[in-house]
């Protein structure tokens, strides 16, 4: 930060997300240089909506900003970044700040979030960035089927910003992931990884601008499967030795595509080229063993694995997480590294956040909070009786508690009882 930028500069204090103190600085745009990182905008009389903050990659950026007639905004200059001549940022692109105009509503918050924050102040936001997500997905698997190249800067964006959420509270974006459809696989299936990689990389007490990268590489780690035919990949018999290869194929097309962006870093790059390895050489393309398989291809295999177990898909019928946690340790450590499958089992709980269960009492509801001391007694926000046919007023239960007198009987499918999820959980959830 130059001395110019120091000096008579308005702090904020807050937190950063994750929640070590630091100061904010309110500057004006000319003190804006590459490299610093903008969490929000110095609003005054204009209504201009700061869309997802980020690293200001060059000049460019800045003049765009002028252009939208921002004075002053509020950085961060606990998160610099070194740039080059060019303004880029060294070694990999980071993401940039993106804004619209004009918008709903002028933006009047200049500090980041504390964390954590509860579930219900975060799922709102949870809701709003999950489905930009996948729409920011949908538009990278069009570009690819147009011949384009993917634009990285908006999926850090994105990524990073579901990082930040997860610190802030993860079972906000733990829940959103539960809600699955079935023609949508491609689509919220490496967006859930992102969410659930961040999640184990947070429970691991990873670095966080490690987190910031698989958060990244998951996301694109099955881009490859875009140039995939669905009938192949939606094939609801068994496959044949030429599609079982077309399907491995994914590996390669991804890492293919990701020639092209040079920006995204090694770390991405292992994640993509290695989710499909196994410990005892079992796995593709290139029949890695234990130790030349990064930790990061690692946990992206357990990562995929479990998403795609408890997915509902064309061709078969999902897993509920407990049992495609015990398929996990079956397969460990054969398939999976065994100290990072109990450690995953043990960051998302024995039932995790989003899981929907039947009690004892006949009541149904959604897991909402685990019991850290009490794997097997979490928090149930109920919203059905099935004793009485009837839905019921939405109450959160801590299992823990003797006073309920209820606990869980299983885990079970929203088709079972023919139960709209989805307009329960925006009931239980979104405001």
């Amino acid at each position: 930060m130059d001395s110019a930028v120091k000096q008579n500069t308005p702090v904020i204090k807050a937190k950063n997300p994750v929640g070590l103190d630091s100061t904010y600085q309110n500057i004006t745009i000319d003190q804006l240089k590459p490299g610093m990182y903008v969490t929000s905008i110095s609003f005054q009389n204009k209504k201009v909506n700061i869309k997802s903050e980020g690293y200001i990659l060059s000049q460019t950026n800045i003049d765009r900003l002028i252009q939208k007639g921002i004075k002053r905004v509020i950085v961060d200059p606990s998160r610099v970044k070194k740039t080059n001549k060019t303004g880029s940022s060294q070694p990999k692109v980071q993401s940039s700040p993106s804004f619209t105009s004009p918008a709903e509503s002028p933006v009047n918050k200049v500090t980041k979030e504390k964390a954590p924050v509860s579930l219900d102040r975060e799922m709102n936001k949870a809701n709003k960035l999950y489905n930009n997500a996948k729409a920011l997905q949908q538009e990278v698997v069009s570009s690819l089927k147009a011949g384009k190249s993917i634009n990285i800067d908006e999926v850090q964006t994105i990524t990073d910003a579901m990082v930040d959420s997860i610190f802030r509270n993860q079972d906000a974006l733990s829940c959103m992931s539960r809600l699955r459809n079935k023609g949508t696989y491609l689509i919220e299936h490496s967006l859930n990884c992102s969410i659930l990689m961040t999640i184990f990389a947070k429970h691991l007490g990873l670095k966080y601008n490690i987190i910031q990268e698989l958060a990244l590489g998951a996301f694109i780690h099955d881009i490859g499967k875009v140039f995939i035919p669905d009938d192949i990949l939606n094939k609801k018999g068994k496959l044949n030795n030429k599609e079982s290869n077309i399907i491995k194929s994914h590996v390669a097309l991804g890492l293919k595509i990701l020639e092209d962006t040079p920006q995204v870093s090694h770390i991405a790059i292992k994640m993509v080229a290695e989710h499909h390895e196994r410990v005892d050489g079992s796995g593709y393309p290139k029949k890695l063993t234990d130790t030349a398989i990064s930790k990061y291809g690692k946990m992206m295999a357990i990562v995929d694995s479990y998403d795609a177990m408890t997915t509902e898909r064309i061709f078969r019928a999902s897993l509920h997480p407990i049992n495609a946690f015990k398929t996990l340790v079956a397969e460990s450590p054969s398939s999976y590294d065994q100290a990072l499958v109990e450690t995953f089992i043990q960051c998302l709980g024995v039932y995790p956040v989003g899981t929907l269960v039947k009690l004892t009492s006949g009541k149904l509801g959604i897991i909402s909070r685990l019991n850290k001391n009490k794997p097997l007694q979490p928090f149930v926000r109920v919203f059905y009786n099935t004793r009485l046919n009837q839905s019921i007023a939405i109450e959160e239960l801590d299992l823990n508690k003797a006073k309920y007198k209820d606990q869980i009987d299983r885990c079970i499918k929203p088709e079972e009882f023919n139960i709209n999820l989805v307009g329960f959980f925006k009931a239980a959830f979104v405001n």
